[in-house]
């Protein structure tokens, strides 16, 4: 069933862990509120920010990671509005048809191929009935070929009523899926305005932080000391930078002198 292969693809890429996945429709059957998780965007964010501080807000690399660490927390924000969005305009729509309507016409069919099965043993029924008839045997077992002859054709007209009947009933309910299908349309739709949204959003977030990384990245002129009517450039010590946790700076590697 296409819709349902496509409802369930489309939760695989808003929420790719299986896991979550499995806990959102359990959470959705007991009618309860799904839970509000970070992002990998968010985590991530998180993590570089812990990581600035670590270096040093006043580092260039540091404070970098921290504005870094701070958008990509508003990518996460951004992505969890737009799975809500989808989820709203799409996967909901979908879900409650598959739930609804075609739970409906799916065992309307089932009652029509068994009304079919029985049009067919009484077809068999009644051929039988037309080829004993005026064979002794039958008249031999007290059998009149007649009755069994009429009695099998009530039963083929009923049967054949009933199956005419349920066949108009699954006609109607799916001629009713091209209506459904209009609708599924303007879901479309919603669901690419709001992919074109995040993506517009996203786009002009990164486009930002990309020109003030850049800008950071532009080689500040060294500071000029006048002296006598001459300026000297004026060397700055350099600060011993944070390589790892372990340790906190150079220091720790130089050599003790041999006694």
């Amino acid at each position: 069933m296409w819709t349902e292969k496509l409802l369930k693809n489309t939760e695989a890429v808003l929420t790719p862990n299986p896991g979550y996945r499995v806990e959102d429709f359990l959470f959705e059957k007991i009618e309860k509120k799904r839970p509000n998780r970070l992002t990998n965007l968010e985590y991530l964010g998180l993590d570089m920010m812990e990581a600035g501080n670590v270096f040093g807000s006043s580092s260039p690399y540091g404070s970098a990671l921290i504005k870094v660490g701070q958008i990509e927390q508003k990518l996460g924000t951004t992505e969890r509005e737009y799975i809500g969005a989808v989820n709203q305009s799409y996967i909901m729509p979908l879900r409650k048809f598959l739930d609804g309507e075609m739970k409906t016409i799916m065992k309307e069919r089932s009652i029509l191929e068994n009304k079919r099965i029985d049009l067919d043993s009484c077809k068999n029924k009644l051929r039988k009935a037309r080829s004993i008839q005026g064979q002794q045997a039958a008249q031999k077992d007290g059998l009149n070929p007649q009755v069994v002859m009429e009695q099998a054709e009530r039963e083929l007209r009923l049967a054949q009523a009933e199956f005419d009947r349920q066949a108009e009933i699954t006609r109607l309910l799916l001629e009713g899926i091209s209506s459904s299908h209009a609708s599924h349309l303007r879901c479309l739709h919603e669901m690419v305005q709001a992919q074109a949204n995040y993506h517009a959003q996203c786009h002009t977030i990164m486009q930002s932080l990309a020109t003030e990384l850049a800008n950071c990245l532009k080689p500040q002129p060294a500071p000029m000391l006048r002296v006598n009517s001459e300026e000297l450039e004026v060397i700055s010590p350099s600060s011993s930078p944070v390589v790892d946790d372990k340790f906190t700076s150079f220091a720790a590697f130089k050599s003790t002198p041999v006694p």
